[in-house]
């Protein structure tokens, strides 16, 4: 190649980098999309909108959520995985799409540990067990007595098919013995709705997304994934107590990008997110679901989201689970 070439081919690159740098620099300069991948209405929908607000004023751009429901979550991620890199499209994570979905789906078109960059886990949210007040029992002494009696009479619903509440009341179901059948939602919004409307009697839900109909007594609660008795639930006992430790597991709800994502973008989303939960009423919004903040790095949400991984696909294993 003639030296005049590979001096203008020098330009040209250092132009690129220096243009890249100063988009980056320069983000965000448009709107952002934050992909929920669940229809309106359920925990993850409910945090992602109390956290866009914030995320705007700290960003200094719009952060549009935009819900993309269906096939247990695994629809709108696989779109955010598929995003370009530029900050401009992000999503928010679920121990549903992250891995209890491709925990029973290996044939996913997204990777949930190599197609994105952990970000920021935002909360941790209980887990429940409720049922529609309609309900034979109303504890869980009586719930299990009344299943162990009706095997297969009854059914509970979920968010989809793969999602956390598909796979943690299989987790529950394979140290029970105990059986229910599976109705699977496109999300937890339209589930929750049927449980109310005594369409389907059990659910194993997020905290944020059942607690109003609890306490409107539309639900009625029955166990819960939590460290310790809740505070708006104090006659409802945690797994642990129960005997059923491994099931006390909490849902996370975070923010990823797109792999490729400059570090330098991923910085500012996390340095705005941290600020946005250091603000009283973020905070209490948030807390106020029965969520409990966390706000860890990327580095130790991304060890979270392989740990989860790893738990439901032995959930898969044991219980014979398939599509």
């Amino acid at each position: 190649m003639h030296r005049r070439h590979l001096i203008a081919l020098a330009a040209a690159t250092a132009t690129l980098a220096c243009g890249s740098a100063f988009a980056q620099s320069n983000y965000p300069s448009k709107p952002i999309r934050l992909i929920v991948p669940f229809a309106a209405g359920g925990t993850t929908d409910i945090i992602a909108r109390v956290m866009s607000e914030p995320l705007t004023k700290a960003l200094g751009q719009s952060v549009v959520v935009d819900n993309k429901g269906g096939a247990g979550g695994a629809i709108g991620a696989a779109e955010a995985a598929r995003a370009a890199p530029d900050g401009y499209t992000l999503s928010v994570a679920t121990v549903s799409t992250t891995a209890a979905n491709p925990a029973i789906n290996p044939k996913l078109s997204y990777d949930p540990i190599n197609d994105f960059v952990p970000i920021i886990n935002i909360a941790a949210t209980p887990n429940i067990i409720a049922v529609n007040p309609s309900f034979p029992a109303k504890d869980y002494k009586s719930f299990v007595e009344l299943l162990k009696k009706n095997p297969g009479k009854y059914s509970y619903a979920s968010s989809g098919t793969g999602g956390i509440g598909h796979l943690q009341t299989e987790l529950w179901k394979s140290l029970t013995g105990l059986f229910v059948t599976h109705i699977p939602y496109r999300g937890a919004g339209p589930a929750l709705n049927d449980v109310v409307a005594g369409q389907v009697p059990i659910m194993f839900d997020n905290l944020p997304s059942a607690l109003p109909f609890i306490k409107t007594g539309k639900l009625v609660p029955i166990v819960v994934a939590a460290p310790a008795r809740l505070k708006d639930l104090p006659d409802t006992p945690t797994f642990k107590e129960v005997g059923l430790e491994p099931v006390n597991r909490m849902a996370y709800y975070g923010i990823l990008a797109p792999k490729g994502t400059p570090k330098e973008i991923v910085d500012k989303v996390y340095a705005a997110a941290k600020k946005a939960l250091e603000e009283p009423a973020v905070k209490k919004r948030i807390e106020e679901t029965g969520s409990i903040i966390v706000g860890n790095t990327p580095q130790e949400f991304s060890k979270q989201i392989k740990d989860e991984f790893n738990v439901y696909k032995e959930v898969v294993k044991k219980q014979k689970l398939t599509l």
